[in-house]
């Protein structure tokens, strides 16, 4: 059923190889993946296509069209890179590593591009297929973000909901992608789903003084800080088990010299819960501790909270494509499906609340993710059978009238009806006020 997209895929081996260690030597973090945008945007012109250009930020899609009716499927390959300033080969100037797979998303996207072009590929499938390099996916960076907002350029902090607001999702009817992975002991990974997250600012100001001579004269803002740390702390054996709560803060900012009263402490934290109503409950539990503990020290602070990525929610029935087709390639022991939720976070989550999307983790790495030994150990099953493994999927999905493709939309189970019904509520999550009012009357009104 397999053999002429894997040979296919097999034929471009070399180019997807390439793309792969080319890319590894230019990590670029997200929004400004520009030469990576124009490296990978070179390698489809040479396979013939026309891409479309994001055009204000990096990232690029082309679509292949059978010529026959049936649904549209994206799969996604993520251009960006993380700070990972110890990893040995870490871009000088930046800090930045592929500390994480992208550039085997990209050369896995590179190799299904490459079978498309086959005639005997194409011709035993129907509807479309969109190939789409997109920015963005690591929650980091949020002050550059948060820029770019300001200016207009962007209104999410990561690519997937990004183009999704964009519109340039509407009509496609499911998603997927694949990942490399050091952290499995299989071969390949399908968790039912992952968490999502809320990121939070916290900025509490005092009043600077001489901390040896009239310390009694300031306000302390770091013990403030530092009581909200301890309070929030204290939350966490409010966490349901169920709920996958994880809370991780660090203080950003401690004040300016150590012989004067701290009058500006900035905390920086992010969230995650199994969905966002729970993550919000947390958040809001969270802004309160925040608040009282700065009206305890007579401090202000501001509270900014900005939506991350949503919970993912992994399709049932295009998980179990992806088993059919593993099969080609893995024993049923060297692949592992589970019905655990990762405590990871990732912004496909935000697409799988729309239509049915998956995002399987596949081996090849080694070290630690995000970390500084991490490394694509075998390339061949990080990007050739990974492409291998994607293009069968789409073969399961759009051959024989796309019927597994429609049995998938016919059954498919998405939190939200629309995608403007979702940003309205990740949209909602998005907060950003003066947690402490200090009225005339000499009462505190705390804001959370």
């Amino acid at each position: 059923m397999y053999r002429k997209i894997f040979a296919a895929v097999d034929a471009a081996k070399e180019t997807v190889l390439a793309t792969q260690a080319a890319l590894h030597g230019m990590p670029e973090l997200g929004f400004r993946e520009w030469k990576t945008h124009g490296y990978l945007k070179a390698r489809f012109e040479e396979l013939g296509y026309t891409v479309t250009e994001l055009g204000d930020i990096p990232g690029f899609y082309t679509d292949v069209d059978t010529g026959r009716p049936g649904p549209k499927i994206v799969v996604f390959g993520e251009l960006d890179a993380l700070p990972c300033p110890a990893h040995p080969e870490a871009d000088p100037e930046t800090g930045a590593a592929h500390a994480c797979g992208h550039d085997c998303q990209c050369a896995i996207l590179l190799g299904v591009a490459a079978a498309l072009k086959e005639k005997a590929v194409l011709e035993e499938l129907c509807g479309s297929i969109r190939l789409f390099a997109v920015p963005a996916e690591e929650g980091i960076d949020a002050a550059y973000r948060e820029e770019l907002r300001r200016k207009g350029k962007v209104r999410y902090f990561a690519g997937k909901p990004e183009v999704l607001y964009r519109g340039l999702l509407d009509g496609v009817d499911m998603a997927m992608m694949m990942h490399s992975s050091s952290a499995i002991t299989s071969k390949m990974n399908i968790s039912r789903g992952s968490v999502g997250n809320v990121r939070k600012k916290a900025t509490f100001i005092g009043k600077s003084a001489h901390a040896g001579g009239a310390p009694h004269k300031g306000i302390n803002a770091l013990y403030a800080a530092t009581n909200a740390l301890a309070a929030a702390n204290a939350l966490r054996e409010t966490f349901q088990e169920k709920d996958v709560i994880r809370m991780h803060p660090i203080i950003t900012k401690g004040g300016n010299v150590v012989n004067a009263i701290p009058d500006e402490v900035v905390i920086e934290n992010t969230v995650r819960g199994v969905n966002y109503d729970t993550v919000a409950e947390i958040s809001h539990k969270i802004n309160r501790a925040y608040a009282g503990c700065a009206a305890a020290m007579g401090c202000r602070v501001k509270l900014e909270d900005i939506p991350g990525a949503a919970p993912r929610y992994n399709d049932k029935n295009l998980r179990d494509a992806f088993y059919r087709v593993g099969l080609e390639f893995f024993s049923e022991d060297e692949m592992n499906f589970t019905e655990g939720t990762s405590s990871g976070c990732t912004d496909m989550g935000d697409i799988s609340c729309v239509m049915p999307a998956v995002h399987p983790m596949i081996g090849g790495a080694s070290g630690l993710c995000h970390g500084a030994d991490y490394a694509i150990s075998d390339p061949e099953l990080s990007c050739v059978t990974a492409a291998k493994i994607m293009g069968g999927v789409l073969k399961v999905l759009l051959c024989d009238d796309a019927a597994f493709a429609k049995k998938v939309l016919a059954e498919k189970i998405v939190p939200y009806a629309s995608k403007e019904e979702f940003f309205k509520v990740k949209d909602a999550l998005s907060f950003e006020k003066e947690g402490v009012l200090y009225n005339e009357d000499g009462s505190v009104t705390l804001v959370y």
